[in-house]
């Protein structure tokens, strides 16, 4: 059974960076598809970026509001997988979750796909 825990998260100013980590115990990152949610209070739980392929090809696809800000990474020999946040804004301020899925799917940005979840980091900006 995969486990995912999420790290990096805490307090900012706008305009500073925040490096998020998912990191899988009890296998490995050779899920397909792995995504990172973000969930504001009252609000749904949305889709940020993901990392979908296999192997060693992964491409990355983004939320519009996060393009040229966020950028998703793997790192394999740490069964990780990285959420590098840049010039972050205080509309950022969420829950950050990592969600994982065995097989591919064109539809990574509907969270229903995912067979595994972390526990979730708070990122909070300050104006």
């Amino acid at each position: 059974q995969v486990q995912l825990e999420e790290s990096g998260g805490g307090l900012v100013q706008a305009g500073d960076s925040l490096r998020l980590s998912c990191a899988a115990s009890g296998g490995t990152f050779s899920s397909r598809v792995v995504a990172w949610f973000r969930q504001a209070p009252g609000k749904e739980r949305e889709f940020v970026a993901a990392s979908v392929g296999s192997g060693y090809s992964f491409y990355g696809y983004y939320e519009d509001s996060v393009k040229g800000r966020f950028t998703i990474s793997r790192d394999n020999a740490k069964s990780a997988v990285n959420l590098q946040m840049n010039s972050l804004k205080p509309e950022d301020t969420a829950a950050y979750y990592c969600a994982a899925r065995s097989s591919l799917s064109s539809s990574f940005r509907n969270p229903t796909i995912y067979d595994y979840w972390g526990q979730g980091t708070q990122v909070t900006v300050s104006s």
